[in-house]
């Protein structure tokens, strides 16, 4: 490989386009909202705890996740291109949700809490 090719490819790794974003794994990067509570070689169990008015950083959801909801609350959901979609949730509901990458908010005036369920993915044995 040319040397040429190799700095484009290190600048574009770095810089991070061109290529995918690692996964942002939701557990490491907000340990302030996520904490692992059950997990085993095929699946992990997160529980997230959000504040009135908190945001969780950014991360990622690189396979289908099932969401339980423990409380009721209002959340947005922010992808990285900035698009936002806002869910009512109920105590009890389950959400089957595509893998994704964004911040969650919590536009409530009280503690929204939940599961988490994720398959372990390669990445992530």
């Amino acid at each position: 490989m040319g040397t040429k090719i190799r700095a484009a490819l290190l600048l574009t790794a770095t810089l991070g386009f061109a290529f995918p974003a690692r996964a942002q794994d939701h557990a490491k990067v907000d340990p302030e909202h996520v904490k692992v509570v059950a997990e085993n070689d095929q699946v992990r169990v997160l529980r997230y705890s959000y504040g009135p008015r908190q945001k969780s950083a950014q991360h990622s959801h690189p396979d289908n996740t099932v969401d339980v909801a423990l409380t009721k609350g209002r959340v947005r959901l922010v992808s990285p291109d900035g698009t936002t979609v806002e869910h009512n949730v109920e105590a009890g509901t389950v959400n089957l949700n595509a893998a994704s990458t964004h911040i969650v908010e919590n536009l409530g005036d009280t503690q929204f809490e939940g599961l988490s369920i994720e398959p372990k993915t390669r990445t992530r044995k």
